[in-house]
């Protein structure tokens, strides 16, 4: 049995109205770990948990961390977590809570994981948090989870961090047939490498992140993404930080649920009504979760910054 759930699809009357459009949302926020990382982490640990590692180690800025060290637990295994100085403490004490044990290293993720990676040994896997392709694999589910339940939308609008969700979107839709489904794909500026590739036509390093979506803070995507955008029908879309920290906060009040600004970045999108969205009718949004959240964020200036 996976250790991710299949996550409900929901229907958003507020996103529609604002859209104008239809609307419908992947809630992987619902996820255990708190997003929708479990999917290819849980196959990738499942996987090397069979070969007989005996512990994973893992490099990441929150999420990814926090999904290795629940199928840690879930699977009997030790796991370390490498995390930069950027991760906020609630996103720490979560590893630990799964019982993994965290270090702290480094102010930006290649930093940690340059540190994870010197600390593998024989018999330890390591995890990666968006660059294998069995993480491709597993969040390849999401689509095959919508594809049992839902004909063909006209696209999906998902957040690109370091490209693993999008890579296992763009398999999942390839495995079901729906090759011609566009990708709109969001992210905040500060934190746009995969905007910046596609415009240049190369892989490029951003010198620096400096948005407050910092799980969406890799310096430059992964080459399996960079080039599957060449390939498949893929439309970046670049929003402020106020944008995507206004999209949570509306959000919250829209469906009770509060994500963070990685995620905010495609839920900007509808609210806006952008004009990346103009070609397409019927859409699926992939609400990925997270918990490094935007409560008291730079920036933001709404009321709703003290609630609990």
């Amino acid at each position: 049995m996976p250790l991710h759930l299949n996550s409900p699809l929901l229907d958003s009357e507020p996103l529609s109205q604002a859209s104008h459009r239809r609307i419908r949302l992947k809630l992987d926020i619902l996820q255990a770990p708190g997003s929708f990382k479990i999917r290819g982490i849980g196959l990738a640990c499942e996987s090397y948990a069979r070969q007989g590692k005996q512990r994973f180690i893992a490099s990441s800025g929150g999420n990814a961390g926090i999904a290795v060290a629940y199928a840690g637990r879930r699977l009997g295994i030790p796991a370390v977590v490498v995390v930069p100085q950027s991760t906020p403490e609630p996103a720490r004490e979560r590893i630990r809570q799964q019982g993994a044990t965290l270090i702290v290293h480094g102010a930006a993720w290649h930093e940690a994981n340059a540190l994870a990676q010197s600390l593998l040994t024989d018999t330890d896997a390591f995890i990666h948090p968006f660059d294998d392709p069995l993480l491709w694999q597993g969040h390849a589910s999401l689509i095959d989870e919508l594809a049992a339940c839902s004909a063909a939308p006209d696209a999906i609008v998902l957040s690109v961090g370091g490209g693993g969700l999008y890579s296992g979107v763009v398999e999942g839709l390839r495995r079901n047939g729906w090759d011609k489904v566009a990708i709109i794909a969001a992210e905040t500026a500060g934190a746009d490498s995969f905007a910046r590739a596609i415009a240049a036509g190369e892989r490029i390093a951003l010198d620096a992140i400096t948005s407050v979506a910092t799980s969406l803070g890799a310096r430059q995507v992964c080459e399996q993404a960079f080039q599957l955008s060449r390939q498949h029908p893929t439309r970046p879309a670049v929003v402020s930080d106020a944008a995507a920290l206004q999209a949570c906060e509306r959000f919250l009040d829209d469906h009770r649920m509060l994500v963070e600004p990685a995620c905010g970045a495609a839920l900007a999108l509808p609210y806006d009504n952008a004009q990346v969205l103009q070609d397409y009718q019927d859409i699926v949004l992939i609400v990925c979760g997270g918990v490094i959240l935007p409560l008291n964020a730079p920036g933001s200036q709404s009321p709703h910054n003290d609630r609990g």
